[in-house]
This record gives structure tokens, C-alpha cells and sequence, in this order.
């Protein structure tokens, strides 16, 4: 799971933005980053640094809030191609259902009541320090009754993916119907012109054929991130 905290930590240099990453499993805190703000390349950044520590997620359940979703079709945003393209596979939660996350808020909870509540720092750099300490009771000292009072980090294993300093090539099959994804987000197909996702913009997607006529899965590398459905000339 990972998820930019909404709440805003005030500091005597601006604006102080917890970005928090939780294995599923281990309950285990893979991050906890003290960030400036919560836009694509900072919190990229910040993932970078977790992925070349712990690896490569198989997949990540995130919030609806910048810069993990939009709007938009399918709530797909930069950020989310982006880990699409490194093989980890994105989901959202429901749109104000905050309980579909409820491991994270019971973390953030605890993250409050704990450290946000008691604490103060005048930078980044002595909110991180909180962090860090708090980051190593939690995982290493405190018990934890979803894991039969085990301790986090007595569960958790990094991954085995490692983190690639390139992203790797797209590539599709040779019975994939190949579009590329054109301004305003949208592919052409038999001469009609389907929404796909401005995120999309510039890279390409493969159509793939079902066992119904006329039904099209669409893939983005090789997550499936739509259905085109040619008889309600739809894409969903």
C-alpha cells in the first residue's frame, strides 16, 4: 500500500507532507518521507529510493488524492504510468471510502496519535528525524495483534525485483492491435476516436480480442487498464 498523507504538518519553513508506504503482509513500514509537497517528482523521487532499497512491489494500492489519482478515466495519472512501466501494478481506493484502505488509516491513526500530535520540527530535515526514530519502534519494537504480537519486521522480506535505472522497453505481442495514445488522451480505432487517458499521451497501448464479439481488452504494458466495447462504441 502507499499512500501521500493528506494532512498537512505545518513547520517554520512551509509545508511538511508524510508520503507513507505499507507492506501489506508485515504490516511492516517500508517508508515514511518527510516531503515538501505532494507532486509527482518529489514523491518519484522518494520511491526511487525505496525501490533501490527494498525492491520492486508486485502491486500498490494507493489513494485518490495528487499525485496518485485524477479525475480522469480510471484515475491514472503520471505517476501511475510510471509504475505501471516498472511492472507494479496500481489500484485505488473507492472515492470516499477511506476504509478500503483500512490498514494504512489505522497506520496513519497511530502515526498521529504518536508522533504528529506530540511533536515539532522546523524543517524536513527534524521531521525526518522523528520519522526515522518512530519508523524503528514501530516496525522492530512494537507488537502487533494482526500478527499474533510478532513485530513487523519479523514478517517482512524485500523484494526480489530489483529496481531498474532504465525503464525497460514497451513491447506487445504479434496479434496485439497496437494505437498509439494521441493528444487529449485518446486512440483511434476504426475510424472512431476512444478515450484512453492523457497520461497515456505519446505512448502505446494494445487493443487485445475476447471470446465476445466485438470486446477488446486494453493493455498498457502488461497491465490491463480498459475494455473497448465496439458494440456501445465505449471504452471503460
Amino acid at each position: 500500500m502507499a499512500d501521500g498523507f493528506q494532512r498537512r504538518v505545518p513547520t517554520s519553513q512551509g509545508r511538511c507532507y508524510p508520503l507513507t508506504i505499507l507492506d501489506d503482509h508485515s504490516r511492516f513500514a517500508i517508508a515514511l518521507e518527510a516531503c515538501a509537497r505532494n507532486t509527482r517528482n518529489i514523491t518519484q523521487t522518494a520511491l526511487i529510493k525505496v525501490f533501490r532499497l527494498y525492491g520492486l512491489p508486485d502491486w500498490i494500492t494507493c489513494d485518490n488524492g495528487s499525485p496518485w489519482g485524477t479525475q480522469g478515466r480510471g484515475y491514472y495519472t503520471g505517476l501511475c504510468v510510471w509504475l505501471l512501466r516498472l511492472g507494479i501494478g496500481v489500484s485505488h481506493s473507492r472515492p470516499h471510502h477511506p476504509q478500503t484502505q483500512g490498514k494504512d488509516e489505522r497506520f496513519h491513526r497511530t502515526l498521529q496519535a504518536e508522533v504528529l500530535r506530540y511533536q515539532q520540527g522546523a524543517n524536513l530535515a527534524e521531521w525526518q528525524l522523528h520519522f526515522d526514530q518512530w519508523r524503528v519502534v514501530y516496525n522492530t519494537e512494537r507488537p502487533h495483534e494482526a500478527l499474533s504480537m510478532a513485530v513487523p519486521a519479523s514478517r517482512y522480506q524485500p523484494s526480489r525485483r530489483r529496481y531498474p535505472e532504465q525503464l525497460p522497453p514497451i513491447e506487445y505481442g504479434p496479434t496485439d492491435l497496437v494505437r498509439k495514445v494521441r493528444h487529449f488522451g485518446h486512440i483511434k480505432y476504426q475510424g472512431r476516436e476512444y478515450h484512453v487517458g492523457s497520461a497515456f499521451y505519446g505512448l502505446h497501448v494494445a487493443l487485445r480480442p475476447t471470446t465476445n464479439d466485438g470486446l477488446f481488452n486494453v493493455f498498457f504494458c502488461n497491465h490491463k487498464i480498459g475494455k473497448l466495447d465496439l458494440r456501445d462504441n465505449k471504452l471503460s
